[in-house]
Formats: C-alpha cells, structure tokens, sequence
C-alpha cells in the first residue's frame, strides 16, 4: 500500500510522539510505530535505563506489540515508522519480522545500519529485503536529540563543577 506523503508526516507525528514521551522520563529520544492497514498496531518508546534492558529499543517494542495485536511474528503488511535510522539489533528484528518498509527521520551516523553505517536491508544475502524511506521530518528528529544530548552534556558538566567546588 503506497502511502501519501500527508500519511508518512501523519504517522512520522506519532512516532515523534512516542520519542518526546522517552525523553519525559530521561531516555533518548527515539520513537517508533508499526502500523497495519493504516491501524496503528505497535508503539514504543526507548525504556533502556528504566528497565536496565539493552533490547528495550523503541522499534523492538514497537514490533513486540504489533506480533501480539495480530497474533503473529509475521508483519509482512505492515510499515514502521521510526525516529532515527535503526541500529544492527533493531534492523535485525525488523528483518525477521519480515516487515517490508520502514520510514525513518534522522541519520544515526554512529550506529546506523540501514544506510549510514551498514546496508542491511538492501543485502541480497538475506532471505528478506527492505524498502526505506528517509529523512521524513529529519529536522524535527534530529532537533529533538540533539536538544537531549545538550541537556545531558550541560548537566554532567554542572555535576562535575559542583564536585570539584566540593574538594
């Protein structure tokens, strides 16, 4: 099902959506959704630190929640959308998901394995390809980690000023 491009900034606000409510509780802001006959049938958020949990990834639980809507792990009709390009573990369940497109914001230049630093879903090798779409409201995706980081850098340097004042 081809999607307009109202859709994509529709569902790319939801998973927006998503990462703002990561960053309300201090993870990084990343969100994703999957959705199926234009359902929303998956969310997420990051939840790595609150459950001290590597695979809490927001396209992880995203897809953990659409395999039980439709009671399989099979989402060959489904699209997820997804704040920033996904990692190598995330890329890997959106493969064996079989899900056949995905539409992400940003770049992650530092763990991105769909075109930064890996090509995963174009790897003819693998029994299951990808159709992707990028840079669907990048500035806003972007903008929003790095605001985070910002806050995370400016309160580490506090932190360690007030040590050192402390000494």
């Amino acid at each position: 099902m081809a999607l307009t491009i109202e859709q994509k900034n529709y569902y790319m606000q939801l998973a927006l959506t998503e990462a703002r409510q990561a960053q309300l509780v201090g993870e990084v802001p990343i969100g994703a959704i999957v959705v199926h006959d234009d359902q929303v049938i998956g969310r997420g958020h990051n939840m790595r630190e609150r459950f001290q949990d590597v695979t809490y990834h927001a396209e992880m639980l995203a897809i953990s929640e659409a395999c039980a809507a439709i009671h399989s792990w099979r989402l060959e009709d489904c699209q997820l959308f997804v704040t920033l390009e996904p990692c190598i573990m995330c890329s890997g369940a959106i493969l064996n998901a079989r899900i056949p497109t995905v539409i992400y914001g940003a770049n992650d230049p530092k763990a991105g394995a769909v075109a930064s630093l890996y090509h995963l879903f174009d790897d003819q090798r693998l029994n299951h390809q990808v159709q992707v779409e990028q840079g669907i409201m990048a500035d806003q995706a972007g903008q929003l980690l790095k605001n985070f980081f910002k806050t995370v850098r400016q309160r580490a340097k506090q932190k360690k000023k007030k040590l050192r004042a402390n000494d």
